[in-house]
C-alpha cells in the first residue's frame, strides 16, 4: 500500500519497537468504543488492529493482507484476542469479495494504512530497499512479476511511463535509458546493481535531499503490486461496506495515494450533481468528510518514528 514512508515498525524487531503510525488519531476517528465489526485492510504486523481490539472487548476485527509473512506475525501479536480476529489473505482492492466470502456485508469501521510495511522493507531478500542488498523482488504477496522482471524485460517507453507516473521522477527518460543500456551487458539482478545504475544516470543533476534511487524504487514497487489500482478499487467500495455512521480511516504516504483518497471522499460527500441546477443533490451524499485537511503526525511522533514523517490521515463517516 504506496508509501514513501512506512506504516509499521521494523519487521524483525520486538513488539516494543513496533510503532503504528498516527495510532491515537486513527482510534479517535474510528471510534472503536461503538463496537461491531471492523476491518483492517492492511493488517501488517497488527499494531493498529491490536489497539482497536484492546479499546473494546466486544469489537470483532477482520484483518486483510496479501503477505503470508504478515499474517504469521499478526497471528502471534493478536493471539490473545482469540476468535475475535478473523484473518483473510488477499488484496484490499478485493475487500468486498473477501468479506462476503465469510458472510460479512457491512462493517462499522474500515482502516487502511497504505504502502510497504517495515516487515517487508527491512527484509533484504524481499528486495524493497535500495539500502539493503537483495534480489529485485518487491512483491507484497507471493505471485505476479517481480521488479527484476520489469527492469529487465519492459521496453524503455514503459519504464519511462512507470517512473514518471508512479515515481514522479523528473529524469525518468535518462534513468530508463541507462537501465536498458545496463541490461544489455548482462542484466540487473540486485537492489545494489539497480541503485548504482540510477546513481550513475543522475550523477550530474544537482544536490538532493533524498537518495536518487528513492523515486524509481517507489515506482517499481507500485507497478509490481498494482497499488494505485488496488486503492481505487477499495475507495470505490468503502461507502457500500460501511454501516450507517460507520467510520473510515485511510493513511497514505505519498501524493498519488492521497489524491485518490481525497478526490473519492470529496465526490462521495458531494453526491450526485443535478443536471438542471448544477448543484449537489444532498440526498445522494454517502459520506461526511471528517478531516477538512489531512491529519499529519506530530513532531514528537516523527522524532520517535521517523518513517511516519510523510503520513497523511483522512477520515469520513457513512451517512
Amino acid at each position: 500500500m504506496g508509501r514513501g514512508a512506512i506504516r509499521k515498525g521494523r519487521g524483525r524487531s520486538t513488539d516494543a519497537a513496533h510503532v503504528p503510525v498516527l495510532l491515537r488519531e486513527a482510534l479517535e476517528y474510528l471510534e472503536p468504543e461503538r463496537g461491531g465489526t471492523f476491518v483492517d485492510c492492511t493488517l501488517g504486523l497488527g499494531g493498529h488492529a491490536r489497539a482497536l481490539l484492546a479499546a473494546n472487548p466486544t469489537l470483532r476485527l477482520i484483518g486483510i493482507d496479501r503477505d503470508p509473512a504478515a499474517h504469521k506475525w499478526a497471528r502471534r501479536r493478536l493471539a490473545a484476542f482469540g476468535r475475535r480476529v478473523l484473518y483473510l489473505q488477499g488484496e484490499f482492492g478485493d475487500a468486498t469479495e473477501l468479506l462476503r466470502s465469510v458472510g460479512v456485508e457491512k462493517v462499522q469501521g474500515v482502516l487502511a494504512d497504505l504502502g510497504v510495511s517495515s516487515l517487508q522493507l527491512d527484509t533484504p531478500e524481499r528486495g524493497f530497499s535500495f539500502r539493503l542488498e537483495g534480489p529485485l523482488d518487491m512483491r507484497m504477496g507471493d505471485s505476479g512479476p517481480t521488479a527484476g522482471e520489469i527492469v529487465n524485460r519492459y521496453g524503455e517507453a514503459d519504464l519511462v511511463r512507470i517512473f514518471s507516473e508512479y515515481g514522479e521522477e523528473r529524469q525518468a527518460r535518462r534513468v530508463a535509458r541507462a537501465i536498458v543500456a545496463a541490461r544489455r551487458k548482462g542484466g540487473i539482478s540486485t537492489t545494489s546493481e539497480l541503485r548504482e545504475v540510477i546513481h550513475r544516470a543522475k550523477r550530474h543533476y544537482g544536490r538532493r535531499r533524498i537518495d536518487p534511487a528513492t523515486q524509481v524504487f517507489q515506482a517499481l514497487r507500485i507497478e509490481v503490486n498494482r497499488e494505485l489500482s488496488g486503492l481505487e478499487r477499495l475507495m470505490g467500495q468503502v461507502a457500500d461496506l460501511l454501516e450507517r455512521d460507520g467510520r473510515l480511516v485511510i493513511i497514505s504516504y505519498q501524493s498519488l495515494e492521497d489524491r485518490i483518497v481525497k478526490n473519492t471522499l470529496r465526490d462521495l460527500a458531494r453526491g450526485e450533481i443535478d443536471e438542471v441546477t448544477g448543484r449537489s443533490r444532498s440526498e445522494t451524499r454517502l459520506l461526511e468528510v471528517l478531516t477538512r485537511k489531512p491529519v499529519r503526525p506530530s513532531e514528537a511522533e516523527v522524532a520517535v518514528n521517523p518513517r511516519a514523517r510523510s503520513a497523511r490521515l483522512r477520515s469520513a463517516r457513512r451517512l
